[in-house]
This record gives C-alpha cells, structure tokens and sequence, in this order.
C-alpha cells in the first residue's frame, strides 16, 4: 500500500509540474482520477515495459483523452515506456495535448473527441473475443462525457455482446469545463442508467486504493456482462485550492501556485 501511495503522489506532482511547463493542460481531471490509474497500471493490468508493443496484453484507453498528462505521468513513473513527461505539450513533442498512438508506446488509442474513445474500446474487445484473447479492455470514461450520445450507443453493444472483458471506469467528479454536469447536461443516474443498460455496476470511493482493488477484482471475475465502476472522486484531488473548482479543468498553475501545491502533494 505504501508504494501505491508513493507512486500515485509522484504521478500527481508530474502532472502539475508538466501542465506548468507547458502552460496548458487538463489538470483537475487527471489529478481526479489518479489512484484509478496507479492500481490499474501498477496492480491489475498486464501490461509490462516487455510487453508493451505487442497486442498480447491488457490494453487501456483514455476515452477522456483531455486527461492526456495523467497518462503519460503513470506509464512515465511504471517505467513501461521511455518518455520525457517534461517535454509535454511542447512544440514537436509526442506528448500531445491529447494522446496519439502513432507516437508513443503505450497510447493504445488515439482519443480526445469524446465518446469516442469507449466506442473504439468496444471494438477492441469484440475483437479479443472473436479472435480468442484472453487479454482485458479497460476504459477511463468522464463524466461529463456521459452527455455524447456515441457513450449509450456503445454501452448498449458491449451489453449485448456480452463482453465481460470490458471495464469502464467512470471518473464520477461532478464537474466539466462549464460547470456541474448537472446544470451543464444533466447524465444522472449514471448508476441506475448503465445497470439498464445491462452492465455490472460497482460503485466505490475513487480515491480508496482498497475500494480501488476490489472493484477491478470484480470486475475481472465478473461473466456475462462488461463492468462499469462508478468511481466518486474529487476534481483537482489532492491540491486544496484546485479540489471542486471547476475552473482548474483546463488551466495552468502560476509559479506561486506550482510551489504551494508541491508542498501541498510532499506534506500529504
């Protein structure tokens, strides 16, 4: 447990570091969904540096592609790749804004038109099926996504192609760029709306590594149906003065701001 948290404070202080030197960034919504991704890549996904260019292993897509800083920050500090997080968004870069798979070892979808990114998700794990790899599929998914139609198109075909190999987690932090999802557009009950659907619900604290833990365990022995994990977190987690804002979705910190939430991130 201890390394777990070692690991997912160094992801948190990348990401805010690598969003200050690029001065962009989507930081509330990485930083929201960071211990998901540390268990998932650390834990529970297949997915070594020995593995990481071939197709026989788990695979993850960021549908909410925008989230592109934590991706890079995890498989950065897993070792799985050979990357310069500080090189992000910067001109000429393979660190992009938002994440392409042409450019680095990793990326295992093109994403940041969103919906679009669990649609391709789908496929991929249909694709496992037909061809008989065992190998699982895992999707970060935000919630304010859930307001694109293409995310219920491709919930209601991963339910009925019965693909257990599928699990969404649904990064539940209750705000987007414009505001709460639920002045903006509102998804809710996203709960009651994917177990209609015909997906496994778990619903857990997103930033509970034990809650974490289980969850990917269920859904990992869970037949018949994909998984959704409802994951309740908090935008800018970890950070007091970025936690519930709204207006940290997509801004850079100052070099005042960078320092405090360091100390902030150390103390912690």
């Amino acid at each position: 447990m201890e390394k777990l948290q070692t690991h997912t404070k160094n992801i948190r202080k990348n990401i805010i570091k690598m969003v200050h030197n690029a001065k962009s960034g989507h930081i509330g919504g990485a930083l929201s969904a960071t211990e998901l991704m540390t268990v998932l890549y650390f834990e529970e996904a297949n997915i070594t540096a020995e593995n990481i260019k071939s197709n026989d292993r788990d695979k993850v897509v960021f549908s909410k592609g925008h989230a592109s800083a934590l991706l890079y920050s995890v498989l950065s500090e897993a070792k799985l790749t050979d990357i310069d997080v500080m090189t992000y968004r910067l001109i000429n870069s393979k660190l992009q804004g938002h994440p392409n798979m042409n450019y680095v070892d990793g990326v295992d979808m093109s994403t940041g038109s969103l919906g679009q990114g669990i649609s391709a998700a789908v496929g991929m794990a249909m694709a496992n099926k037909l061809s008989k790899n065992d190998n699982r599929i895992y999707v970060l998914l935000g919630d304010g996504e859930t307001e694109e139609g293409q995310v219920w198109e491709a919930a209601m075909a991963a339910s009925h192609y019965n693909l257990d190999n599928l699990c969404v987690v649904l990064d539940n932090n209750n705000l987007q760029i414009d505001g709460d999802i639920c002045k903006v557009m509102n998804p809710k009950p996203l709960d009651e709306k994917f177990k209609a659907f015909g997906w496994n619900l778990v619903e857990i604290d997103g930033h509970n590594l034990d809650e974490i833990r289980a969850a990917y365990k269920e859904a990992r022995e869970f037949k018949g149906k994909p998984t959704l994990i409802l994951a309740h977190t908090v935008k800018g987690k970890g950070v007091s003065f970025m936690e519930n804002q709204a207006g940290w979705h997509g801004i850079a910190p100052s070099d005042e701001q960078l320092e405090q939430a360091l100390k902030e991130l150390e103390a912690e």
